[in-house]
């Protein structure tokens, strides 16, 4: 069941179109990834699910409630965590951190709080003002995995975190997922969306284009290959899918359409292979064969 849906969004800044006619779908206990560089259209989308701004035309809904007209009601069963944080400077950290959980119209599960505080390496005693921008994200993270949100819309949450933290947040989008919660993860992080996402979206100029899971995506990629064969390897130039061959000495670097992948491979263990190695394709392969030469524009 689809938790959160937009059909042909679209959104207008006088005549540029910042989101183009974007078709999104996140299930019950799912996390998708919504990945695209700065200006490409995520966070204005982002902004219209969560009823700040309203869409030009197409519909966005989350829990089948449309997010301009209920925002309120809505609000109260998500978590939202933005890129960049800003808090009241003469509160504590601990005080903010209830007051978002309040906010959202629930008790505050301190058990849950104080377990995140810890694993956060958090001080909450200290005031919002001396808190470097990791500590920020710290505060917003820390109230939304507390809260017991149905969907969590997560804006670059990891902005600021050090490697450390950024596996702690990993940890609580694994465990959310596990309890059949649904996460919406923008990020330009392509690593961390490889390693926790079921489904992606690839958004270029207010566009999707494409999307699906990651292994339905990885026949748009190519797979790098470097082979050592008893016998010189001929014919390799006539096969279909091969790309980029670099012979060196004994070995043999190429390209590889991973539809191919079989064919190749058969053909080139006619010659004795004495060694193969193979990396398979990336989310980041397939994001920068699509981003190459190509920038976003303002969103």
């Amino acid at each position: 069941m689809a938790l959160l849906k937009t059909e042909n969004l679209t959104k207008k800044f006088g005549s540029f179109k910042a989101v183009n006619n974007i078709n999104i779908d996140v299930q019950k206990g799912e996390v998708y990834g919504f990945i695209g560089p700065n200006g490409a259209g995520k966070s204005t989308t982002i902004r219209v699910l969560l009823g700040m701004l309203k869409a030009t035309s197409g519909t966005a809904s989350i829990f089948g409630k449309d997010v301009w007209k209920n925002a309120v009601e809505i609000h109260k069963h998500i978590a939202y965590v933005p890129g960049d944080v800003n808090l009241w400077p003469n509160l504590t950290g601990g005080e903010v951190i209830d007051l978002f959980m309040k906010l959202r119209g629930r008790d505050v599960n301190k058990n849950r709080r104080e377990e995140l505080i810890e694993r956060f390496k958090f001080d909450p005693s200290k005031k919002c003002r001396t808190y470097s921008k990791g500590n920020r994200q710290k505060v917003s993270l820390i109230a939304a995995f507390a809260s017991d949100a149905d969907l969590y819309i997560l804006d670059e949450p990891t902005s600021g975190l050090d490697p450390l933290m950024e596996r702690t947040f990993q940890e609580c989008v694994m465990e959310a997922r596990d309890q059949g919660k649904s996460i919406l993860l923008s990020s330009h992080i392509l690593s961390e969306v490889e390693r926790l996402c079921d489904r992606v979206g690839i958004i270029r100029e207010g566009r999707i284009i494409e999307s699906g899971s990651l292994d339905e995506l990885r026949h748009l990629t190519r797979t790098h290959m470097i082979v050592e064969t008893k016998q010189q390897v001929t014919g390799l130039e006539d096969l279909q899918g091969v790309h980029d061959i670099d012979i060196k000495g004994e070995s043999i670097s190429l390209q590889v359409n991973t539809e191919e992948l079989d064919k190749v491979v058969r053909h080139i263990s006619q010659f004795g292979v004495v060694k193969l190695e193979s990396a398979p394709p990336t989310l980041e392969d397939l994001f920068m064969r699509h981003y190459e030469g190509n920038s976003g524009g303002e969103a």
